[in-house]
């Protein structure tokens, strides 16, 4: 472990776990009083008055005196009246206006607890712009404001009086003419942003956040690791508002060396000192409905192999991701790994004609289209590369396959992460990853980094040209 400064502070973090076979972990302060080598010291502390919150306490209770009671019975309406894990430990930290790092699996609730805090804390009656939400994926973005807009929808007759408080989706491939309009007019009171057209905006000073109260990063560990977007978003947390004027909330299923990161967080002044780390499930960083599998071929046999897996299984909905195209494909003309698979699945399986498709290099508003049908019901089969592995929610996909391998196991977090969404289900989601020999050995470093077991499927016999079972 790294020599840290005597000038770091505490960062206060909390561990709990849904697994039954652990308990539940008393909150701990790690704190670096001197520099340390390999070790940190730990000691519990007994969360504060405001801070304490009943396990069987239900989410309007938890709310209550923070949120608008507008906002409470439409979350009520669609059905968010128990609160998560991650929302019962975080919502006390953030009413009370401290920073915190949302750090809890996929499907966790983690964007319901950021957005509550965030109506919590802006005034609709104020022409400002007052809390920006930014996100690595335009589909993410369209999903948080979609979100953010119910939530903050028309109050009742005996509100209608009110100020609405309005949500701008500033996101790549929108119509930034109109979002100029829309700013200089009237500053909505919440934008939802990429960081590419958030930085257009503020670069020609057309949005400007002095009076931002609520900063908030969503997938943000995907975020820093991100050549194209880590100098602008570094330059927004220190250089366009400041850490000592607002909170900051920074949410992820996935955060790599958590500590170093709220050191860093604390030294580069992207947060305040007393920042909290809410980690929840940090035993079980998946939810425990998922079963891995894998299956081993030659790789000219991984056709025959997917389709062979989707006879067996008939998926009500699911999810194939295949590696992005390369460079020196692309110079070759090559046709893209997405599209050949597309064209062997819809010639070759006869339940999914209609085979959906999502890809980076697909425009915004085919994107946006290919989304729109998969959520308009029915099943549906989805060949994706991993932009869709990022906050895309489609509760309804049951079956994750990996045609091609995750480069690492927090791509193979956030793929798998796509399934067991539905709510208040417990029903049995299936990641499967077709592997040739050689790639054994990085599924077994998947397997020890996330704790999971990945059984074998040993019933397939696949042979090129040839499918049979055992």
């Amino acid at each position: 472990m790294a020599c840290f400064s005597a000038t770091q502070l505490h960062a206060l973090s909390w561990t709990s776990s849904l697994n039954p076979n652990f308990s539940f972990l008393a909150p701990k302060l790690f704190y670096y009083p001197k520099p340390l080598r390999a070790s940190f010291t730990s000691s519990n502390v007994e969360p504060t008055t405001e801070t304490k919150v009943s396990s069987t306490a239900k989410l309007r209770e938890l709310c209550r005196g923070h949120v608008p009671d507008h906002v409470i019975r439409r979350a009520e309406e669609v059905g968010y009246v128990i609160p998560t894990e991650v929302q019962r430990l975080a919502l006390p930290f953030l009413f009370s206006g401290r920073d915190c790092v949302l750090h809890a699996q996929t499907g966790s609730g983690k964007t319901l607890a950021y957005l509550l805090q965030v109506l919590s804390a802006v005034d609709s009656q104020r022409a400002a712009v007052q809390a920006l939400i930014v996100v690595p994926t335009r589909e993410l973005g369209m999903q948080v404001t979609k979100v953010a807009r119910m939530l903050a929808a028309n109050p009742s007759e005996c509100d209608s009086g009110l100020k609405l408080c309005t949500v701008m989706g500033l996101l790549d491939g929108g119509m930034l003419k109109r979002h100029k309009s829309w700013l200089k007019a009237e500053p909505p009171t919440i934008v939802v942003a990429t960081i590419g057209s958030l930085s257009q905006m503020l670069e020609k000073h057309i949005l400007k956040l002095d009076s931002c109260q609520v900063l908030v990063v969503d997938e943000v560990d995907f975020m820093f690791n991100s050549s194209k977007e880590v100098s602008s978003l570094k330059r927004l947390l220190t250089s366009y508002s400041s850490s000592k004027n607002r909170q900051t909330i920074f949410a992820s299923a996935s955060i790599p060396q958590h500590r170093r990161f709220l050191y860093d967080c604390m030294q580069q002044k992207w947060t305040r000192a007393d920042v909290v780390h809410v980690h929840v499930n940090s035993v079980e960083p998946m939810p425990s409905c998922l079963h891995h599998r894998f299956v081993v071929c030659n790789k000219r046999e991984k056709n025959p192999m997917l389709l062979s897996l989707l006879q067996r299984d008939s998926p009500e909905s699911a999810i194939i991701f295949v590696s992005e195209q390369s460079e020196k494909s692309k110079k070759e003309g090559t046709a893209p790994p997405t599209t050949l698979l597309v064209d062997f699945l819809r010639s070759s399986y006869g339940r999914f004609s209609d085979v959906s498709l999502l890809e980076e290099d697909m425009n915004f508003n085919r994107r946006a289209a290919s989304l729109s049908e998969l959520r308009g019901g029915g099943g549906y089969l989805l060949v994706a590369t991993d932009i869709a592995a990022r906050g895309v929610d489609l509760p309804d996909t049951t079956h994750i396959y990996n045609f091609d391998s995750p480069k690492n196991a927090v791509n193979y977090l956030h793929r798998a992460g796509r399934t067991g969404r539905k709510p208040f289900s417990d029903k049995t989601c299936f990641v499967t990853s077709i592997i040739t020999v050689e790639e054994r050995f990085v599924l077994q470093r998947f397997e020890n980094d996330l704790q999971i077991d990945v059984s074998a499927e040993n019933n397939i016999i696949c042979s090129f040209g040839r499918l049979t079972f055992k």
